[in-house]
């Protein structure tokens, strides 16, 4: 079977790779990390960050559709992974010159948040709408849940609250949010005095560490973000799916994030939730309360994330984060595989 993939970001290629182990005899084409095979372009082509960022990759955007338009040809299916600004377009050109290829949108646009015309753009150009949140069924019309990778992903829960003497530190995966909140994970780091893990995305060479980190001798270095979470008895995590890891492993933590003071304006004018963790956005629509505390833009100091730290009920926490798995139920990974060979 010959599919083109349209994977365009790191959390993108984390969640198709379950989905490609459990597959036999395919080919791969398109856009997708290099440890999958030999793409037209490798995923960490399109590595932007907010609204300005993307501004430059917008003549390689429009290039790239025509030549995975051109590709959609000589292939049986097409997967598109999350990205709806790439994706969508790329949507629309493969069915003008390929109307009857079945194109499989997995990782559905966050109509939830913003923009949601683009319910009838997906509805137009794709075949198969592959949902990872249940709630999503309310503003898709052909939506169909196939559950959340992350419980594929993730090996191993915490069983209860405890204590452990480790703290873990993500501030993020892209360089402009990790030199904004690094500064001040450091300084959290110096007054909660235990044993400091910084995960650190595997993307990252030796050679771009001290740049993008600076000094970070206070702190032990992982690469293994599951692994940590198992460990820590609290986490400092930047916005992004790995809040919803911590979530559903059921450590304790706190989402802080600073965005470029543009994105920031933007973001504010038109997305519509009141939350940004991903744990947060599934309580909401389940009508349960926040799981955790979300620092945002000036709120992120030292001082607030200490406050955080110190009065947290962390027994309540771990109890209400179990809540998470009953509202996700399963993994995706089979639902996909099955939608892929139909």
């Amino acid at each position: 079977m010959k599919l083109l993939i349209s994977a365009l970001e790191p959390s993108g290629n984390l969640h198709m790779e379950p989905i490609l182990n459990a597959l036999e005899n395919y080919e791969l084409f398109g856009i997708f990390d290099e440890r999958f095979g030999e793409p037209l372009l490798p995923s960490r082509a399109f590595s932007i960050m907010g609204f300005v960022d993307a501004i430059p990759k917008i003549r390689l955007a429009k290039r790239t559709i025509k030549d995975m338009a051109k590709l959609s040809l000589h292939v049986d299916k097409v997967i598109l992974i999350d990205s709806p600004a790439f994706n969508l377009p790329l949507a629309k050109a493969i069915k003008a010159i390929n109307p009857y290829v079945k194109i499989i949108y997995y990782i559905l646009p966050q109509v939830w948040a913003w923009k949601e015309k683009r319910v009838a753009k997906v509805e137009k150009y794709c075949d198969v709408l592959a949902s990872i949140l249940p709630f999503e069924e309310q503003f898709y019309n052909r939506a169909k849940y196939v559950g959340h990778p992350l419980l594929d992903e993730i090996p191993k829960y915490k069983e209860k609250y405890e204590e452990t003497g480790y703290i873990a530190y993500l501030p993020g995966s892209r360089k402009s949010e990790i030199k904004k909140l690094m500064p001040i994970y450091k300084e959290v780091a110096k007054k909660i005095n235990k044993n400091n893990i910084l995960v650190i995305p595997p993307h990252f060479s030796s050679t771009e560490i001290k740049d993008i980190y600076g000094d970070i001798r206070e702190f032990d270095i992982s690469r293994d973000t599951y692994g940590t979470f198992l460990k820590s008895e609290f986490a400092f995590v930047c916005s992004g799916t790995a809040t919803l890891e911590a979530a559903l492993i059921g450590v304790p933590l706190v989402l802080a994030y600073k965005a470029k003071k543009l994105d920031a304006f933007i973001a504010r004018m038109f997305v519509k939730l009141q939350h940004v963790g991903l744990a947060n956005v599934i309580f909401d629509f389940a009508g349960i309360r926040p799981l955790h505390v979300e620092l945002l833009q000036e709120e992120v100091t030292s001082e607030n994330l200490m406050k955080e730290y110190v009065h947290m009920d962390r027994e309540l926490y771990f109890e209400n984060s179990q809540k998470l798995h009953a509202i996700l139920k399963h993994g995706s990974k089979d639902e996909m595989v099955k939608l892929i060979k139909i």
